[in-house]
């Protein structure tokens, strides 16, 4: 289950916080849905919750914080919005690799493709994958680890009516099998149809936790649409017949020729617009929401803290709302003495409880599941009244028909220490507690972004998904051979510029950008196609994976060098033969720094745009380095003074296997200003990139 207790966010400037001491509670084996409209605060709440945004507030899934769980994916799958995906990788390369980064085994993926529909898609991209197959892959995502909870904001938004049912058909099953659903909507009619509990929030407050039962008693009322050009006859009509039959019908005038007819049938307005020879042009049932408020009244009198009679409403208290301005006729029972023409919300006779359930064929709400907590008497609420109704016209439930709102049950999930979260409805009572107290919920902070599980299987799989990392090294071969070609034939240069392809007049070869561009994708994609960062919010900069990244950018670009020499030298050798491509004398130490140059570029290009977060920006140090470090190192060596080379007689430890001519020729590599420039590059991009991650979690 899922307890949030106290969730308030950081305010801004003079404006008032989003979220305001929110606490409810999310049982295991129902759906809860977060009600409330545009700008209520439901994105925010989530935020809280899964510790993405800074507060106060503390949240308890199954008797834990989710920064005390070791797996937070393995406990709470998150869908937050589009999948943020790659849109050249396919659907089951996607999921393969976040089954790395979960670690879990990859046919993992297959199951959830089955699972969510979408076997026929699964070696579709992303990019042209519809708004209600992105929503099934997202929700495939959220179930990739087999979390026991889901927390999706507004999951069904842009979907048909075919996707809206199979959505909700999937959280439905998931809470059948002893899961938590907790997901977000703006239509109380959606609400109403889905859920078990529905918690409603408005301005950033919770107004009203109820059962589903108990939500479309208060909040939702069947009425009848009528429009009709004698829409003011046709009410002083309807208006007459309920006084005259003792019946209580409730007639609003909206705008224009509309009427909103509240207790009665199409039917019966329709026979009294035929006997009376009206013309109408619109006659239909529908489904009237009474606004956030309903059911407040009752919440306060539940707690004994509503405002006296008489009294306005302090602020920050939600008031009840009408169905519409309620400036037209009304029909009223004989016991109730006003005009009807001067209505009055004290004096309006609402609608019974024991009209036609029919009236809600749509929004009717669903049984609770078979594998639902059973009721437990030692948390059941004792003493609880039903609501009051809030707004005039709001249903009255007749006392040997009121609906005892289920009890909840902690069977499953023991209560964790700290402050005892409220019950549903105990707002007033809880905010007041807490200002006697003293008390400030504690502080919430974001969470790291843990590492990969198998962060070296999710480079790879990462870096071998999509086409561009083998794009890039083709055209790098390309590039290179046409340029050894055009070496070669002008002449004058020496061989091993020609195999590398590398000109005077350029800073690097082309092999070296090819791979410094490569490691600049490893990092660079991250952050623009954040697939990790679908539930935390951030790209993790754990050493873990950046150790993976490192690895795999230097693998890449050591065979990219090999590539490019081997294809180089084959293209000389059949065009100006084997006087070209003679080995020199002095190869290993040649290759030596061939290979270095080359790795050292793609680790800086990873370095840099993990720094910096965008693959331009590691392409753009990758080639400052050449431009503007070396020419510095150059400066810098003229001035030092030349040191006579030691024998190696005067070498006190001899290492075997001749190490110390090895050694000696790494310090030489490194001694030259290209090698000096590159290593000072990358120990400063280290460091920064350390700082940063040190900075981030300091945070």
């Amino acid at each position: 289950m899922i307890q949030a207790i106290g969730l308030t966010s950081t305010p801004r400037a003079e404006l008032p916080p989003a979220v305001d001491d929110v606490s409810f509670e999310a049982h295991a084996g129902r759906v809860t849905v977060l009600l409330g409209a545009p700008g209520a605060g439901k994105t925010t709440a989530l935020g809280l919750m899964l510790e993405l945004q800074r507060g106060r507030g503390v949240t308890y899934f199954r008797g834990r914080p989710l920064h005390r769980i070791p797996h937070p994916a393995r406990e709470v799958g998150v869908l937050l919005g589009d999948v943020p995906g790659h849109p050249a990788r396919t659907v089951r390369g996607h999921l393969r690799m976040l089954c790395a980064a979960a670690g879990v085994p990859g046919r993992r993926a297959d199951e959830v493709l089955e699972a969510v529909g979408l076997v026929s898609l699964r070696d579709e991209r992303l990019g042209i994958l519809s708004r209600g197959m992105d929503r099934r892959l997202g929700l495939a995502c959220a179930l990739l680890p087999d979390p026991h909870t889901l927390v999706l904001d507004d999951p069904a938004r842009g979907l048909s009516a075919r996707e809206n049912r199979w959505l909700y058909g999937v959280l439905r099953a998931h809470a059948d099998q002893g899961g938590t659903v907790l997901c977000t909507t703006a239509d109380p009619k959606e609400a109403a149809r889905v859920a078990d509990r529905v918690v409603t929030l408005d301005r950033g407050r919770l107004v009203a936790d109820q059962d589903a039962a108990d939500f479309a008693r208060t909040r939702l009322r069947p009425r009848v649409a009528v429009r009709s050009p004698h829409a003011a006859r046709m009410s002083a009509l309807l208006t007459q017949e309920a006084r005259a039959a003792q019946r209580s019908v409730e007639v609003v005038r909206e705008s224009g020729n509309r009427l909103c007819v509240y207790g009665s049938t199409c039917a019966e307005v329709g026979e009294t617009a035929f006997r009376n020879g009206i013309v109408v042009h619109q006659l239909a049932d529908e489904v009237a929401d009474m606004g956030p408020g309903a059911g407040a009244a009752g919440r306060a009198a539940d707690d004994g803290a509503g405002p006296a009679p008489g009294t306005e409403p302090t602020a920050g208290e939600s008031t009840p709302s009408t169905p519409s301005t309620p400036s037209t006729p009304s029909a009223s029972t004989p016991s109730v003495p006003s005009d009807p023409r001067t209505p009055s919300p004290a004096t309006r006779t609402p609608l019974h409880a024991t009209a036609d359930p029919l009236h809600l064929p749509a929004t009717a709400p669903r049984p609770f599941p078979a594998t639902a907590p059973q009721p437990s008497p030692s948390t059941a609420p004792q003493g609880r009244r039903p609501e009051v109704p809030a707004g005039p016209g709001t249903p009255v439930a007749a006392p040997d028909e009121d609906r005892k709102a289920p009890e909840e049950s902690t069977d499953e999930d023991a209560r964790p220490p700290g402050p005892r979260p409220r019950r549903a409805g105990d707002g007033s009572r809880g905010r007041r507690a807490l200002g006697a107290e003293g008390e400030l919920p504690p502080p919430i902070t974001v969470r790291p972004a843990p590492r990969p599980l198998r962060p070296l299987r999710y480079e790879i799989r990462r870096a071998t998904g999509i086409r561009t990392g083998f794009l890039v090294g083709a055209g790098v071969l390309v590039v290179s051979a046409l340029t050894a070609v055009l070496l070669a034939r002008v002449g004058h240069t020496p061989q091993p510029r020609l195999l590398a392809a590398w000109p005077a007049e350029l800073p690097l070869p082309p092999a070296a950008l090819g791979a410094g561009l490569l490691g600049a994708l490893a990092f660079g994609d991250e952050f623009r196609h954040p697939a990790l960062a679908a539930d935390r919010g951030t790209v993790p900069r754990r050493l873990g994976l950046l150790t993976a990244k490192l690895l795999v950018a230097s693998v890449t670009a050591v065979v990219l060098a090999v590539l490019t020499v081997g294809c180089d030298a084959e293209l000389l050798y059949l065009l100006y033969g084997p006087e070209v491509v003679r080995v020199p004398a002095d190869w290993l130490r040649l290759g030596a720094g061939w290979l270095g140059l080359v790795t050292g570029c793609a680790c800086a290009g990873v370095l840099a745009a993990g720094v910096f977060r965008s693959t331009t920006a590691g392409l753009a140090v990758v080639v400052a380095v050449p431009l503007l470090v070396v020419p510095l190192v150059r400066k810098a060596m003229e001035g030092l003074p030349a040191r006579t080379p030691r024998s190696r007689e005067d070498v006190p430890l001899r290492w075997p296997l001749a190490g110390e001519q090895h050694l000696e020729a790494v310090l030489r590599l490194v001694a030259q200003p290209v090698g000096s420039a590159l290593a000072l590059s990358l120990a400063a991009l280290l460091c920064a990139y350390l700082l940063t991650n040190l900075r981030s979690r300091v945070r």
